[in-house]
């Protein structure tokens, strides 16, 4: 038995006759009958009572009619599902973001997944550190990460997305406040709020290494894990920031943002992945991912 039979025995059950059943499958009607004989002979049913009018269905064939639509929708359902997973088209996909991503990108990232991939089931991951992100994703915690490298790991696929420019973040009443531009050395003597060392943050070795380069001694007042936690202590007083610009996004009252001079004063925005990935939505996702930039 194959699925023929199963189609053409289905067929001529809703037919009620051989003649339309054969038109309907686009074959003769003696082969079709053949076959509809051969599959009552292999279960040893009767499934058909015909006259020299029309066919009506045994007791035997309304039982198998009904598991018969069952069993041919469920193998068409998983065709369509088939073909839908090749398309990229179905899924699941958890997304990390580093902490300016979660507040500048990811609204309008979330929109344009679920739009373009209303199949694939997405699920999002903010204020994540890169070292966080590599760890999660090696581990397939996370599929796909918006992380600032490096995240030296020949594991990952690791693209850059964009540059995006450095700036401070001050209390609205500090001295610095009052400047339309800083410049690295202008941070000398200023408490300073800044991602945790303990964890591995990419834009604390970033930002000690710029202080550093202009001949700042760094004076680290408090170390912080999340970026809404650093713009935070930022408004209520307690030091100034050095954060990718795409954190002016979220606007606190009590802190202004100032541009940071310098050519060098960029930090880059990547998306990654595992380099064994290669699923098509995970493809598809990286591919919509890409072309906002």
């Amino acid at each position: 038995m194959d699925l023929r039979h199963l189609r053409y025995f289905v067929a001529v059950a809703e037919e009620r006759h051989f003649g339309r059943a054969a038109e309907r499958l686009h074959m003769a009607q003696p082969p079709l009958s053949q076959q509809i004989r051969q599959l009552e002979a292999e279960l040893g049913v009767e499934l058909l009572h015909r006259t020299t009018r029309r066919v009506d269905l045994t007791e035997a064939g309304r039982a198998y009619l009904e598991r018969a639509r069952a069993i041919l929708a469920d193998v068409d359902e998983a065709a369509h599902h088939a073909r839908r997973v090749a398309a990229g088209s179905v899924g699941h996909l958890a997304i990390g973001c580093v902490g300016s991503a979660t507040y500048s990108l990811l609204p309008a990232l979330s929109r344009r997944l679920t739009e373009e991939l209303p199949g694939v089931d997405f699920s999002f991951r903010g204020e994540m550190l890169a070292p966080d992100q590599a760890e999660a994703l090696r581990a397939g915690a996370i599929d796909v990460g918006l992380l600032r490298p490096p995240a030296a790991d020949l594991s990952l696929t690791v693209r850059t997305l964009r540059r995006d420019r450095l700036v401070v973040a001050v209390p609205i009443d500090h001295p610095l406040a009052r400047r339309k531009r800083l410049r690295a050395a202008d941070l000398a003597g200023a408490d300073l709020i800044v991602h945790s060392a303990d964890r591995r943050s990419v834009m604390y070795d970033v930002v000690l290494g710029l202080l550093r380069e202009a001949g700042v001694e760094p004076h680290i007042r408090h170390e912080v894990g999340e970026t809404s936690t650093l713009v935070t202590l930022v408004a209520g007083g307690l030091g100034v920031a050095v954060v990718p610009e795409p954190v002016t996004a979220l606007a606190l009252d009590g802190v202004v943002y100032l541009p940071l001079a310098g050519a060098d004063a960029r930090v880059e925005l990547a998306v990654a992945h595992r380099a064994d990935r290669s699923e098509p939505h995970l493809v598809r996702t990286v591919g919509i991912i890409e072309a906002m930039f």
